[in-house]
């Protein structure tokens, strides 16, 4: 009988579904509540979705679909572990951690935005992470100051 109708478990198949790890960012893992409960969602999603994987019968098929979501706890794993939970600001005296910042750039455009982990960043839905260039860039600064990211500079109108 021919291999090719055989479900054999070879050292290839496995490799196939072997997935490198995810990066973990190095530095702190700072996290607002909201952050720290969006990462315990998504290691419950990707515990239920191994579950799920491993209830398939065919091996090779079992791998396939539990090579993503064995990663994906893995790393939510370590990163739950590593998490340390900022309150937001006292004031808005200055740039922080968790602040809602408006800036302004060079050529006359504002963007409001907060500062969050870097697990939650999400710049089109108005997160960037605490470890962005931006955000280092403003840390510390008030209302008025001006910070400068690469040759441009942008200047703080609001922290709320």
């Amino acid at each position: 009988m021919s291999v090719a109708f055989t479900k054999e478990d070879s050292a290839e198949t496995a490799a196939e579904t072997m997935l490198p790890e995810k990066p973990v960012p190095s530095g702190p893992n700072l996290v607002t509540a909201n952050g720290l409960a969006m990462l315990e969602r998504q290691l419950a999603e990707a515990t239920a979705a191994y579950e799920t994987a491993l209830r398939i019968e065919d091996i090779n098929e079992r791998r396939r679909h539990s090579a993503n979501p064995w990663r994906e706890l893995r790393y939510l794993t370590e990163r739950l572990r590593t998490a340390q939970v900022v309150p937001p600001p006292e004031t808005t005296d200055t740039v922080a951690f968790s602040s809602r910042i408006t800036i302004e750039r060079d050529d006359g455009r504002t963007q409001t935005f907060t500062i969050v982990g870097e697990d939650e960043a999400d710049p089109k839905a108005g997160t960037i992470s605490f470890a962005s260039p931006l955000a280092r860039a403003l840390m510390g600064k008030g209302v008025g100051d001006v910070a400068a990211l690469g040759d441009a500079e942008v200047e703080i109108v609001d922290i709320g």
